[in-house]
Protein backbone atom coordinates (compact mmCIF):
# COMPACT_ATOMS: atom_id res chain seq x y z
CA UNK A 1 0.00 0.00 0.00
CA UNK A 2 1.08 3.54 -0.67
CA UNK A 3 0.97 5.08 2.80
CA UNK A 4 -1.80 7.42 1.62
CA UNK A 5 -5.29 6.88 2.99
CA UNK A 6 -6.78 3.84 1.26
CA UNK A 7 -10.46 3.35 0.45
CA UNK A 8 -12.24 0.25 1.73
CA UNK A 9 -15.09 -1.76 0.35
CA UNK A 10 -18.61 -1.35 1.74
CA UNK A 11 -18.36 -4.88 3.13
CA UNK A 12 -15.09 -4.15 4.95
CA UNK A 13 -16.54 -0.88 6.27
CA UNK A 14 -19.58 -2.75 7.66
CA UNK A 15 -17.29 -5.34 9.28
CA UNK A 16 -15.17 -2.63 10.92
CA UNK A 17 -18.24 -0.70 12.07
CA UNK A 18 -19.69 -3.88 13.60
CA UNK A 19 -16.40 -4.68 15.32
CA UNK A 20 -16.29 -1.11 16.64
CA UNK A 21 -19.82 -1.39 18.06
CA UNK A 22 -18.98 -4.75 19.66
CA UNK A 23 -15.77 -3.34 21.17
CA UNK A 24 -17.60 -0.34 22.61
CA UNK A 25 -20.13 -2.71 24.23
CA UNK A 26 -17.31 -4.86 25.60
CA UNK A 27 -15.51 -1.77 26.86
CA UNK A 28 -18.61 -0.66 28.80
CA UNK A 29 -18.85 -4.11 30.42
CA UNK A 30 -15.16 -4.28 31.34
CA UNK A 31 -15.07 -0.67 32.58
CA UNK A 32 -18.12 -1.43 34.73
CA UNK A 33 -16.19 -4.19 36.52
CA UNK A 34 -13.26 -1.96 37.47
CA UNK A 35 -13.32 -0.79 41.07
CA UNK A 36 -11.72 2.08 42.88
CA UNK A 37 -8.15 0.94 43.60
CA UNK A 38 -8.55 1.91 47.27
CA UNK A 39 -11.39 -0.57 47.75
CA UNK A 40 -9.56 -3.54 46.23
CA UNK A 41 -9.18 -6.38 48.71
CA UNK A 42 -6.59 -9.16 48.61
CA UNK A 43 -3.88 -9.83 46.02
CA UNK A 44 -6.19 -12.00 43.90
CA UNK A 45 -8.61 -9.09 43.64
CA UNK A 46 -5.73 -6.80 42.71
CA UNK A 47 -4.55 -9.25 40.02
CA UNK A 48 -8.08 -9.41 38.57
CA UNK A 49 -8.25 -5.64 38.59
CA UNK A 50 -4.92 -5.37 36.75
CA UNK A 51 -6.04 -7.95 34.20
CA UNK A 52 -9.26 -6.00 33.50
CA UNK A 53 -7.28 -2.76 33.24
CA UNK A 54 -4.97 -4.42 30.66
CA UNK A 55 -7.99 -5.73 28.77
CA UNK A 56 -9.50 -2.24 28.77
CA UNK A 57 -6.25 -0.82 27.40
CA UNK A 58 -6.21 -3.39 24.55
CA UNK A 59 -9.84 -2.63 23.71
CA UNK A 60 -9.12 1.13 23.70
CA UNK A 61 -6.16 0.65 21.32
CA UNK A 62 -8.28 -1.42 18.91
CA UNK A 63 -11.11 1.13 19.05
CA UNK A 64 -8.59 3.85 18.23
CA UNK A 65 -7.13 1.82 15.32
CA UNK A 66 -10.55 1.12 13.80
CA UNK A 67 -11.72 4.70 14.25
CA UNK A 68 -8.57 5.98 12.52
CA UNK A 69 -8.93 3.45 9.66
CA UNK A 70 -12.54 4.47 9.06
CA UNK A 71 -11.56 8.15 9.12
CA UNK A 72 -8.78 7.56 6.57
CA UNK A 73 -11.11 5.58 4.31
CA UNK A 74 -13.56 8.49 4.38
CA UNK A 75 -10.76 10.88 3.33
CA UNK A 76 -9.65 8.53 0.55
CA UNK A 77 -13.09 8.42 -1.05
CA UNK A 78 -14.28 5.62 -3.32
CA UNK A 79 -12.05 2.90 -4.74
CA UNK A 80 -10.27 3.89 -7.95
CA UNK A 81 -11.69 2.69 -11.26
CA UNK A 82 -8.65 3.37 -13.46
CA UNK A 83 -6.22 1.14 -11.55
CA UNK A 84 -6.52 -1.59 -8.95
CA UNK A 85 -6.55 -0.33 -5.36
CA UNK A 86 -7.88 -1.39 -1.99
CA UNK A 87 -11.64 -1.60 -2.35
CA UNK A 88 -11.51 -2.31 -6.09
CA UNK A 89 -13.39 -5.12 -7.74
CA UNK A 90 -11.14 -6.56 -10.42
CA UNK A 91 -11.78 -9.24 -13.02
CA UNK A 92 -8.73 -11.37 -13.79
CA UNK A 93 -8.00 -14.18 -16.24
CA UNK A 94 -5.68 -16.97 -15.16
CA UNK A 95 -3.43 -18.98 -17.51
CA UNK A 96 -5.89 -21.92 -17.47
CA UNK A 97 -8.51 -19.61 -19.04
CA UNK A 98 -10.64 -19.22 -15.91
CA UNK A 99 -11.95 -15.74 -15.22
CA UNK A 100 -12.84 -14.46 -11.76
CA UNK A 101 -14.03 -11.16 -10.33
CA UNK A 102 -12.38 -10.47 -6.99
CA UNK A 103 -12.67 -7.77 -4.36
CA UNK A 104 -9.32 -6.38 -3.14
CA UNK A 105 -9.83 -5.71 0.55
CA UNK A 106 -8.16 -5.45 3.91
CA UNK A 107 -10.09 -7.95 5.97
CA UNK A 108 -10.27 -11.60 5.09
CA UNK A 109 -13.75 -13.04 5.52
CA UNK A 110 -13.54 -16.78 6.13
CA UNK A 111 -16.43 -17.62 3.80
CA UNK A 112 -15.88 -14.92 1.17
CA UNK A 113 -14.28 -16.65 -1.80
CA UNK A 114 -14.28 -13.45 -3.89
CA UNK A 115 -12.04 -11.44 -1.57
CA UNK A 116 -8.27 -11.21 -1.76
CA UNK A 117 -6.50 -9.13 0.84
CA UNK A 118 -4.23 -6.30 -0.26
CA UNK A 119 -1.32 -7.94 1.58
CA UNK A 120 -1.75 -11.39 -0.04
CA UNK A 121 0.60 -12.28 -2.92
CA UNK A 122 -2.14 -11.85 -5.56
CA UNK A 123 -3.54 -8.73 -3.87
CA UNK A 124 -0.10 -7.06 -3.73
CA UNK A 125 0.54 -7.99 -7.36
CA UNK A 126 -2.77 -6.46 -8.51
CA UNK A 127 -2.39 -3.10 -6.72
CA UNK A 128 -1.65 -0.24 -9.11
CA UNK A 129 -2.30 -2.23 -12.29
CA UNK A 130 -4.71 -1.46 -15.12
CA UNK A 131 -6.80 -3.55 -17.52
CA UNK A 132 -4.53 -5.45 -19.92
CA UNK A 133 -1.64 -5.68 -17.44
CA UNK A 134 -0.20 -9.08 -16.56
CA UNK A 135 0.70 -9.50 -12.89
CA UNK A 136 3.11 -12.04 -11.46
CA UNK A 137 3.02 -13.40 -7.90
CA UNK A 138 4.21 -16.32 -5.81
CA UNK A 139 2.00 -19.17 -4.59
CA UNK A 140 2.91 -22.17 -2.42
CA UNK A 141 3.13 -24.12 -5.72
CA UNK A 142 5.49 -21.59 -7.29
CA UNK A 143 5.25 -18.57 -9.59
CA UNK A 144 1.84 -17.63 -11.00
CA UNK A 145 0.37 -14.93 -13.19
CA UNK A 146 -2.95 -13.37 -14.11
CA UNK A 147 -4.17 -10.73 -16.56
CA UNK A 148 -6.25 -7.81 -15.35
CA UNK A 149 -9.38 -7.91 -17.55
CA UNK A 150 -11.38 -5.06 -16.03
CA UNK A 151 -11.88 -2.98 -12.89
CA UNK A 152 -15.28 -2.32 -11.36
CA UNK A 153 -18.50 -4.28 -11.20
CA UNK A 154 -19.60 -6.82 -8.62
CA UNK A 155 -17.32 -9.63 -7.46
CA UNK A 156 -18.42 -13.06 -8.71
CA UNK A 157 -16.72 -16.41 -9.05
CA UNK A 158 -16.94 -18.43 -12.23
Amino acid sequence: MTGDPEPISAQARRALEQELADLRDERRLVAGTLHDSLSVGDQADQADELQRADQLERIDRRIEDITERLRQAEEAGPAPTDEVGVGSTVTVRFPDGSVESLQVGELAEALDQTLVTADSPLGRALLGHRPGDTVHYQTPDGPASAVVVSIGGSPTSS
